[in-house]
């Protein structure tokens, strides 16, 4: 299976927030970077984004990511069977 090794995302993002609730319902383990608290965090995801704080952005340990993925692209990538 493939794990995540980042998560950045805000508090405020209902993208966010729906991921978060996704990987917690599937027992994923990561570690969430909030882009609003953490300027190395923005700085990051500018990087990755081409310019845009677009969140959630979720890199995986095979330095693959994903940008504001839905539930299925999710179960997809963490090879999670999902409805």
């Amino acid at each position: 299976m493939v794990s995540i090794k980042i998560m950045y995302a805000t508090s405020w993002c209902g993208d966010c927030k729906r991921s978060k609730k996704f990987l917690d319902e599937n027992n994923i383990s990561y570690k969430i970077v909030d882009i609003d608290e953490d300027d190395e965090g923005r700085k990051i995801i500018m990087e990755l984004n081409k310019g845009k704080a677009k969140v959630p952005t979720i890199v995986f340990v095979d330095d693959t990511i994903l940008v504001e993925p839905s539930n299925k692209e999710l179960a997809e990538k963490l090879r999670i069977k999902w409805k």
